[in-house]
């Protein structure tokens, strides 16, 4: 139980290291695509929340999606000329803090017992938090080169907590 709690202030950190990303940045901004093949930073904060669904979704309850439009939007498996145009940055906020809710909801249910098989879900759990801590560092990556190369604004620090480290200049969570 203690191993998912700390995974889940780590997934918090990572989110928090994503708004500070974005957060200041005008909408304009936030939809802007540097070239016709490119994602816009919108399109990676959209991505970020639909991988976290879809894992819990998948891998530990069936439940519907927050936002059923935005699905074949933000799957990466579409390509970019096919996506459609991206949600106001409100709804985009609305989608990422409702799917962080159902992560914490769900991990919260796992580490409490109250799932038919505790001791297997918290294995699976342990695992797919730390994967959905590196695929929203993964996407900062890029959203954090769009921020300083392409729209000219300073960087925030790294995410401090000693638990992540750069690799191939991304951050990593070490396994705790």
């Amino acid at each position: 139980m203690h191993e998912l709690a700390a995974l889940l202030r780590e997934y918090d950190r990572a989110r928090a290291y994503t708004d500070d990303l974005w957060k200041d940045l005008t909408p304009d901004e936030v939809t802007w695509r540097p070239h016709e093949n490119s994602s816009a930073i919108g399109w990676h904060l959209g991505h970020q929340a639909h991988v976290a669904h879809f894992m819990i979704r998948n891998l530990t309850a069936a439940e519907p999606s927050p936002d059923p439009e935005l699905d074949a939007l933000m799957d990466s498996a579409n390509p970019e000329k096919f996506r459609g145009a991206l949600p106001t940055v409100e709804r985009l906020t609305a989608f990422r803090d409702t799917v962080a809710d159902r992560v914490h909801a769900r991990i919260g249910d796992i580490a409490a017992g109250r799932v038919g098989a505790p001791a297997q879900l918290t294995v699976v759990a342990t695992h797919l938090l730390t994967v959905l801590v590196n695929h929203e560092y993964q996407h900062d990556q890029w959203i954090g080169e769009v921020r300083a190369e392409a729209l000219g604004h300073a960087l925030p620090p790294d995410p401090d907590g000693g638990t992540v480290h750069r690799v191939d200049g991304y951050l990593v969570l070490d396994c705790l």
